[in-house]
């Protein structure tokens, strides 16, 4: 009863989102992909509870590469590009700002991430012109199947599936599958599909007296 009562809000709040969708393609059209999904972001962004969760979700099936039906996109999230795929069941936390991403099945992302398009996304070697004019790299970034990101954390690279990624971590470099990562920049700590009863850190040793 549940399944088949998620399913008719789901269909209607895709119907709902039908006239904001016809907006947004309008708004594409005269503005080019980045300003309108920028845009539309914001203002889907503000609508709270589940009535937010509900529309985004329809809203972004349709504005982005895809999202899937259990998906959960909270309040404030921000998406600068429509190329995002977003898995099934895959939580976003409140105020994310997502780059060009595909985000795995299960995966959980906890508040206040931001996923960036690499490290490069300015030429800084010219000393000629300004930064802002100079062109950069912008690679997708890939985040696999049921892996958690703790809140605050920076991701520049991409990471693998079943992995963990501590709170305020900064990812610079791509981070294997069922790897822990923690830190600035983020270092693996050890992998979960490795002996669960060895300690996460090393204790430091204590002087003799």
């Amino acid at each position: 009863m549940r399944i088949l009562a998620k399913k008719i809000l789901n269909t209607a709040f895709w119907i709902l989102a039908l006239p904001a969708f016809a907006f947004f393609f309008i708004h594409t059209i005269l503005s080019g992909q980045p300003r309108a999904i920028g845009f539309w972001s914001q203002t889907l962004g503000l609508i709270p509870g589940q009535t937010g969760v509900y529309f985004r979700r329809a809203f972004y099936s349709l504005a982005l590469q895809a999202a899937q039906d259990d998906s959960v996109i909270s309040f404030g999230v921000l998406f600068s590009s429509s190329n995002t795929h977003i898995g099934n069941k895959a939580y976003i936390g409140p105020y994310c700002v997502i780059g060009d991403a595909s985000i795995g099945n299960d995966t959980l992302i906890g508040s206040q991430v931001s996923i960036m398009n690499g490290t490069k996304q300015h030429g800084i070697s010219r000393l000629d012109i300004p930064i802002r004019e100079q062109p950069g790299e912008w690679p997708r970034i890939i985040i696999g199947e049921d892996s958690w990101i703790g809140d605050r954390a920076v991701v520049m690279a991409n990471i693998g599936a079943h992995c963990v990624i501590g709170a305020g971590s900064v990812v610079t470099k791509s981070i294997p599958d069922f790897a822990v990562a923690v830190g600035n920049p983020a270092r693996i700590i050890r992998f979960r599909n490795e002996d669960q009863s060895a300690p996460l850190t090393k204790e430091p040793e204590r002087p003799s007296a």
